[in-house]
């Protein structure tokens, strides 16, 4: 039996199965802390597993591109924090202040690497520039990330309250630590990896649910769903669609006025216009104070969701545009060597 186009995936299902869990069994007490524990060790051992898995050479294959990169890298750490501020005077009506301190939090991060990467392939882009591009991106929102946040979120409710320097360095020993581990074991496990993936996809995405159900516990705990009303979710469907089209157009233009080949703006467009779910969520729970995590990974997860449908689209077509295009010319190829004859 097909599944039906307009189901979510099954990580999403789960994802929606975590928050309905957290909102009728959140998990409190000493069994909270222990649950912090786990967490944090499943968020360790997912950065030492993609510091594994992370190709040297398919970055250096990219590297040299530096103009591509660039444009990526500001269209992810600048383009989208100016939108999100920009568009206070739309947003902020829509939602409600922790949305929107959701929402600038999700401006700051850096880009998605697996579906960006696998979009762009399936466009028929730029892969090794993908692969760089999204790579370096996640890399460098480790310290610029935490950098942003505090400049662009200013209620301190809904921070952790401490200096950005202390954040980083909690993110460093959190986060950066397990992967630089993870890249030097390489030559070591780097082929059991690349074997088995399915453990990196199993760690990657139940670590994820781990954080998704411990925040909304906390948040739960704290009355979340007393503080959202149902008009505030609806807003954030409208503000997740605003800010990924104009990302989109933004990109598309941008890339197309520089005169980069449509190669390499295929690559800019998924890696500059993405949002990583798989960074966003470790990073709001190193970043956030506890009870405000739920509320703040929300619009993440609402977005994360938009952009796979959107880009899903987006890659297809385009992906079958090229192939026509390339049948057409294999076809026109005999028929002009029998005219010559």
């Amino acid at each position: 039996m097909a599944r039906p186009k307009l189901l979510p995936d099954n990580f999403t299902l789960c994802l929606v199965g975590t928050v309905i869990l957290a909102s009728l069994l959140p998990v409190h007490g000493q069994a909270a802390v222990g649950f912090n524990w786990v967490t944090n060790i499943a968020v360790g051992l997912l950065f030492f597993l993609h510091g594994a898995k992370l190709s040297r050479e398919a970055i250096i294959a990219g590297a040299t591109h530096w103009r591509l990169h660039a444009v990526v890298l500001l269209s992810t750490f600048a383009l989208f924090p100016l939108l999100g501020l920009a568009l206070k005077p739309l947003l902020s009506p829509l939602v409600t202040p922790a949305l929107y301190a959701g929402v600038l939090f999700l401006c700051t991060l850096p880009s998605t690497v697996q579906s960006s990467i696998a979009f762009t392939s399936i466009a028929k882009g730029n892969v090794p520039a993908a692969v760089c591009s999204a790579s370096a991106s996640s890399l460098l929102g480790i310290f610029i990330t935490p950098a942003l946040v505090s400049v662009v979120i200013t209620n301190q409710a809904a921070s952790g309250g401490g200096s950005p320097w202390h954040t980083i360095g909690n993110i460093v020993l959190q986060l950066l630590v397990p992967f630089i581990a993870g890249q030097l074991l390489r030559p070591l496990i780097g082929k059991w990896i690349e074997r088995n993936r399915s453990v990196l996809k199993f760690v990657d995405q139940g670590s994820i649910l781990l954080v998704v159900y411990g925040a909304f516990s906390e948040a739960v705990n704290e009355g979340l769903w007393h503080q959202i009303p149902l008009s505030a979710l609806g807003g954030l469907v409208v503000v997740s669609a605003v800010l990924l089209a104009l990302a989109l157009a933004v990109t598309m233009l941008t890339s197309k006025r520089l005169g980069f080949s449509r190669a390499d703006q295929i690559t800019i467009i998924f890696c500059g216009s993405k949002k990583s779910l798989a960074a966003g969520v470790p990073m709001a729970k190193v970043i956030f104070a506890s009870h405000a995590v739920g509320a703040v990974v929300l619009p993440l997860m609402l977005f994360h969701q938009i952009q796979l449908m959107v880009c899903a689209a987006l890659a297809q077509r385009w992906g079958a545009r090229d192939l026509s295009g390339e049948t057409a010319a294999a076809a026109q190829q005999p028929a002009a060597a029998v005219a010559r004859r």
